[in-house]
């Protein structure tokens, strides 16, 4: 029930930064305002951070980024070539789709219904 409680506070803190940037409006300047959501976000963050499943999300979170840190990421080189080839295979699918296209039309329209003579 606490961790419950805890997360209706922390989302009214994120909401209260959010309703401060705009009951502020044009009365104080976009850094004030800007600050304002930061802070509620931020301070919606800690006391989510407090709850049982707000820390699973972060040892969660610690793990993906160890997860990443270990993806063999590719060269420029390779990304140049993957990206060729992918741009190769799309022009010539739209090439073959276009020719099979025409030549449904031509059966359907000249063999079949007369209409192109």
């Amino acid at each position: 029930m606490a961790d419950k409680i805890k997360f209706v506070l922390a989302l009214l803190l994120v909401v209260a930064g959010v309703a401060a940037f705009y009951l502020l409006g044009e009365s104080a300047w976009l850094i004030v305002r800007v600050l304002c959501v930061i802070v509620g976000v931020l301070a919606g963050a800690a006391v989510g951070y407090t709850t049982v499943p707000g820390k699973q999300f972060a040892g969660f979170a610690g793990e993906s980024i160890s997860e990443l840190k270990k993806v063999v990421w590719p060269t420029k080189k390779e990304t140049m070539q993957t990206t060729g080839a992918v741009f190769a295979f799309v022009v010539i699918m739209a090439l073959v789709l276009f020719l099979i296209d025409k030549s449904v039309e031509t059966v359907i329209y000249t063999l079949i219904l007369g209409w192109k003579s």
